[in-house]
Formats: structure tokens, sequence, C-alpha cells
């Protein structure tokens, strides 16, 4: 589930800057999969990539973390939101992004 019962949080965090085709949704899943942290991350329309993520502080620090350090992204700022924590989350999987310019045509 991300983190023990006592320690567990789920953030929404909306990345902002050079965040999308640059491996960033990729980058979120390993990293979250090696944190042991669950949720999702998709592109959205606005350029912005959105997460959700659930499991302790550390765990969710240490994503954000090796975000922070890739080549060729940049965020310039991050959104954060506290969400309640979902118990049927397993996973972190890539979503189908917002918006997808090739869907629109």
């Amino acid at each position: 589930m991300g983190g023990s019962r006592d320690n567990c949080i789920r953030q929404q965090i909306r990345f902002h800057g050079i965040v999308q085709g640059v491996g960033f949704r990729y980058r979120s899943q390993m990293a979250a999969k090696e944190a042991g942290a669950v949720g999702w991350v998709r592109n959205e329309c606005d350029g912005t990539v959105l997460m959700e993520i659930q499991g302790s502080q550390e765990q969710i620090d240490h994503v954000v973390e090796k975000l922070t350090t890739g080549r060729f992204l940049r965020i310039d700022h991050m959104d954060v939101k506290s969400l309640p924590i979902d118990p049927n989350d397993r996973d972190f999987e890539i979503k189908e992004s917002l918006g997808d310019f090739w869907g629109i045509w």
C-alpha cells in the first residue's frame, strides 16, 4: 500500500516546467517502485504533469528527489495538495495523457 498504516499519506503533486516529452512519467514510475510508493502519474493538456502518490513522507521525498536530478527535465515549481488515503491503491502506474495532441485529430 505504500508506507505503513501509521505514517502513510497521499499527495497530489502538479509539476510545472520542462516535464513533458523528457521521460518524466517513466522516471516517476521507476522512482516510486524503487521507494515502495503507490499511485499514478499523467501528462496534462496544459503542459504540466499530475501525480498522485501514496506512501510515507520519506518515500514521497525520495521520488521527488529522483525527479529533480533528471537529465533534460526541469521542475520550475510544484503544487502539492494532501489527499485522503486510497486503501485500494497497490501499484504506481502511468495513466493515459489528458488532451493528448495526437488524439484530437
